[in-house]
C-alpha cells in the first residue's frame, strides 16, 4: 500500500459539522455527554461481571464482550468528533481515516454477529433447559465469541485494503463526521461501481443475515415462552429475552435505515442525524437497558456499591 502509487492526498476534510456552526458548542456537549455515559455503564458492566461469580455464566459472557465493542465502537468515532467540534480542525490523515474505517467496520459487524448468538444462547435457555449446561460449556461459548471478532476482523480488514488500494488523487472533502465506508469510496478517483455494488451487497448479507437469524430463534422462543407453566416462569423468560431484543431493534433499526436504502431517500442532514443516531446515542443506551432490566445485574451493582462503602469506611 505506497502512497506514491495509491494516493495523492496526505489528509481528508471532515466537512460534517460544517453546516451546524452556530450548534458547535451544543453538539460538543452532548457528543461528550453520550460518550462519557457509553464508557461508564459499559465499564461497570465489565467491571461488574468480572467481580461477581454469580455473573459468570454464558449470558453475562457474552454481555460482556457486547459491553467490550460498545466502548471501541464508539471510540473509534467520538473523540475524533470531539476534537472536530472543539478545534474546528476537520482535517484527518488519509491513514489515519483508513485506520477509523477499519475498526468501525470490525466492531461493527462483530456486534452484529454476537447479537445472533445471544440470541442462539436465549434459544437454548428457554427451548432447551435440560440440555443448556452440556451445550452452552465455556469453550464453545469463547469460540462463538472468537468467530464473531474474526468476522469482524478479516471483513474488516479485507473491505480498508481493497478501497484503499483504490487511486485517490481527487477531492479530499467528505461531508461526513467520520470515514464511513460509502463517503470514502466516493473519494476515489476510478470507476467505483463495482465496488460500490459488492460494498452494497456485502453490507446487506451482513446485516440482513444474522437479523434472520435472530428472528427465527424468537419465533421459536416466544411460543416456548408462552407455554410456560406460571406466570412467574413466563414473566422471568420474557426479562431474560426483552432487554436483548430492545438491543436488537435499535441496533439493527439504526443500521438498515443508514445502510439498506437508496441513497437519494433522506436529505444529507437526516443521513447525518441518523449517523450520530448509532454511533454516539445508541452505544450508551446498552447499559441502561440491561442494568434497568436485570435483577441480576442490579444486586451486583448493589453488592458492589456497598463493598466500596464498607471499604472506604473501614
Amino acid at each position: 500500500m505506497k502512497k506514491d502509487n495509491q494516493s495523492c492526498l496526505d489528509e481528508i476534510d471532515l466537512l460534517g459539522f460544517s453546516d451546524f456552526q452556530s450548534m458547535r458548542e451544543l453538539l460538543f456537549c452532548l457528543v461528550l455527554m453520550f460518550y462519557l455515559m457509553t464508557l461508564m455503564g459499559n465499564s461497570l458492566i465489565l467491571i461488574l461481571i468480572i467481580l461477581n461469580p454469580t455473573l459468570h455464566t454464558p449470558m453475562y459472557f457474552f454481555l460482556w464482550n457486547l459491553s467490550f465493542l460498545e466502548i471501541g465502537y464508539t471510540s473509534t468515532i467520538s473523540p475524533k468528533m470531539l476534537m472536530i467540534l472543539v478545534s474546528e480542525n476537520q482535517t484527518i490523515s488519509f491513514w489515519g481515516c483508513g485506520c477509523q474505517m477499519c475498526f468501525f467496520i470490525l466492531f461493527g459487524l462483530a456486534e452484529c454477529c454476537l447479537l445472533c448468538v445471544m440470541s442462539y444462547d436465549r434459544y437454548v435457555a428457554i427451548c432447551k433447559p435440560l440440555q443448556y449446561p452440556c451445550i452452552m460449556k465455556y469453550r464453545k461459548c469463547a469460540m462463538f465469541a472468537a468467530v464473531s471478532w474474526a468476522i469482524g476482523v478479516f471483513v474488516s480488514l479485507g473491505q480498508s485494503v481493497s478501497i484503499f488500494t483504490l487511486p485517490f488523487c481527487g477531492s479530499n472533502r467528505i461531508n461526513y463526521f467520520f470515514c464511513d465506508i460509502k463517503h470514502v469510496l466516493k473519494l476515489a478517483s476510478t470507476d467505483t461501481y463495482k465496488d460500490e455494488l459488492a460494498i452494497a451487497i456485502l453490507i446487506t448479507l451482513i446485516i440482513l443475515t444474522p437479523l434472520l437469524f435472530i428472528l427465527f430463534s424468537y419465533i421459536l422462543i416466544i411460543p416456548t415462552i408462552l407455554n410456560m407453566p406460571g406466570a412467574k416462569n413466563r414473566s422471568k423468560a420474557f426479562s431474560t429475552c426483552s432487554s436483548h431484543l430492545t438491543v436488537v431493534c435499535i441496533f439493527y433499526g439504526t443500521a438498515i435505515v443508514t445502510y439498506i436504502r437508496p441513497n437519494s431517500e433522506y436529505s444529507m442532514n437526516r443521513s447525518r442525524f441518523l449517523g450520530l443516531l448509532y454511533t454516539v446515542v445508541t452505544p450508551s443506551l446498552n447499559p441502561l437497558i440491561y442494568s434497568l432490566r436485570n435483577k441480576e445485574i442490579k444486586a451486583a451493582f448493589k453488592k458492589f456499591v456497598a463493598r466500596r462503602q464498607a471499604s472506604f469506611m473501614g
